[in-house]
């Protein structure tokens, strides 16, 4: 109980610190974020914060979304046509595989991403602020049940 309460009251510092409103669905779909560990579409967060709070709306995760966004709370990733998925920005880069038959996403850190960064920057003289490398394959899952 004890742990819940020391994230609601890190979802609520963030949020306040950026001199937004806190609000309670604010800091649930932040936190619900926070816990996915993972990458969420807007309709995936929508399903989990139902389950805590039965009056969000989806429009309500639409629009905080936008906001955590903009606030560069979150990264938003675009693995295919149909939708966007979202994660809490961390301090470690990290870059992203895709199955291209489940749409599984699996994160891996990148070291050579870095020498990439710094040695193109320098080369065409270009401060590079992100890098996003996606791979896309299919997992072992879905090789094995393609045999």
């Amino acid at each position: 109980m004890a742990k819940v309460v020391e994230r609601k009251a890190g979802a609520r510092q963030v949020l306040s610190s950026s001199s937004q409103r806190v609000t309670a669905q604010r800091a649930l779909l932040l936190e619900l974020l926070r816990q996915s560990g993972g990458h969420l579409d807007a309709e995936e967060l929508y399903m989990r914060a139902r389950k805590k709070n039965s009056r969000i709306s989806l429009s309500t995760v639409y629009r905080n979304l936008q906001l955590f966004k903009k606030l560069g709370l979150i990264e938003e990733h675009h693995f295919d046509e149909e939708h966007h998925h979202y994660e809490v920005k961390s301090g470690a880069e990290h870059q992203h595989l895709l199955c291209i038959s489940c749409g599984k996403v699996v994160e891996f850190a990148c070291p050579l991403s870095r020498e990439f960064r710094n040695n193109i920057g320098k080369q065409y003289d270009f401060d590079i602020n992100d890098v996003e490398v996606r791979m896309t394959g299919l997992c072992s899952s879905c090789r094995t049940s393609d045999k």
